[in-house]
């Protein structure tokens, strides 16, 4: 049996950034588990890489300005090079109640320090070429939100923690987790069991399946989401082939959300992406491609980005939200002792994974995280909550 003072159970990017915090700190005798055999290959390696400041719970928000600054320094602080566009979130807003509450939202980052800009339908337009802005009541905009790179993310906390002691099995398939007395004792596995007091729960979508394990009742359930990428139009590319050779779409990689619909758009490359979630997705694990969503995707992507009603699909994949009841993650202890849990970010987990995974180890490791986890922790879910309502 093989001992060890950690086991973090999932190879996305929560378990490497809480993986990295902790050999920081000086904890180095930790196992990180992957059944896969790459990490990042779950919900991480499924995501369209946004990171922004625009939430609308401050908790959020907070997370938001530490993941944002370890993203641009992150050579520099983590050893590994990753991609990060700093373009922007543009947000349309087109119901009177997404005004408000998005105004309410701006007074909030702002008074946090973030530099938000609160646009009316013709700035929208001339930030986004190429989007239709009719119905558009207001809409707000970050600079400094933008695009990173998942996969780099995790593998740079994977190789800075391997560095510094941490052991990564992947192809290793969790099967129980042992308690005696109110407390963790071992990870069980198909390669055998590793004795330790402390497990963290960073398993994203089959959070859930691990917590039923150690007896915990995890409310959080698997939502796919499908992501497609357009080629560019045949005549005149993005740049003139819009309605009488106008711009198609914007030349940057500003990520555009129309709230009502959610949907959203990115420049991928030479290519487009986006993706919508679907009103009629019922919780599931399929992680296959839904074609027939096109259906509900198309006339909103062709009212708020014209060109699209006639561009080629390149490629598409689906990935899987890990939804709580009221949107916010669970972050820290769960159930019995030394069961931790950092999971449930219903969207925006990638972006949260630098600060989330400092707060977890900051915990395991006794020191004050200096964050307020209230709004995270397990036993909110029994009461009334405030949760997060940009879910994108």
């Amino acid at each position: 049996m093989t001992t060890a003072e950690v086991v973090i159970i999932g190879g996305g990017c929560m378990g490497a950034s809480t993986a990295y915090h902790l050999a920081r700190l000086g904890v180095t005798n930790v196992v990180l588990i992957e059944r896969e055999p790459t990490l990042g290959a779950g919900s991480t390696g499924r995501n369209a890489g946004g990171v922004r400041h625009q939430f609308s719970h401050e908790g959020n928000v907070r997370l938001s300005l530490e993941s944002i600054r370890v993203f641009e320094q992150f050579e520099d602080a983590i050893g590994s090079p990753i991609t990060l566009h700093q373009d922007g979130y543009l947000f349309l807003l087109s119901e009177p109640a997404h005004v408000d509450a998005f105004r309410a939202a701006v007074a909030m980052q702002r008074h946090l320090g973030i530099d938000v800009e609160w646009l009316d339908a013709d700035e929208a337009a001339r930030r986004a070429p190429g989007v239709d802005t009719d119905g558009v009541l207001a809409a707000t905009f970050c600079a400094r939100d933008g695009i990173c790179d998942p996969d780099g993310v995790t593998m740079g906390f994977a190789r800075a923690a391997r560095r510094l002691g941490v052991e990564i099995r992947l192809e290793t398939t969790v099967t129980g987790v042992r308690t005696s007395a109110g407390r963790v004792t071992a990870v069980e596995t198909d390669r055998g069991v590793i004795s330790t007091g402390v497990v963290v729960n960073a398993a994203g979508p089959w959070a859930a399946s691990i917590g039923h394990m150690a007896g915990v009742p995890i409310p959080i359930e698997p939502l796919r989401r499908n992501i497609f990428v357009a080629e560019p139009p045949v005549r005149g590319g993005w740049e003139h082939g819009g309605p009488g050779g106008a711009r198609a779409a914007p030349a940057d990689r500003v990520m555009v959300i129309d709230f009502a619909s959610s949907f959203y758009f990115h420049r991928e490359g030479p290519n487009l992406l986006f993706g919508m979630g679907d009103p009629d997705e019922r919780p599931g694990f399929d992680t296959d491609v839904e074609w027939n969503v096109i259906e509900k995707i198309g006339p909103v992507a062709a009212r708020r980005l014209p060109v699209l009603a006639d561009l080629a699909i390149a490629t598409a994949w689906a990935g899987l939200y890990e939804m709580t009841p009221d949107a916010m993650p669970i972050l820290g202890p769960a159930g019995p002792a030394g069961f931790h849990v950092i999971a449930g970010f219903s969207g925006h987990g990638f972006q949260h994974a630098p600060a989330a995974g400092r707060v977890v180890a900051d915990l395991i490791a006794g020191r004050d995280p200096r964050f307020d986890l209230a709004p995270y922790r397990f036993d909110r879910l029994t009461g009334v909550v405030t949760g997060e309502a940009n879910v994108v």
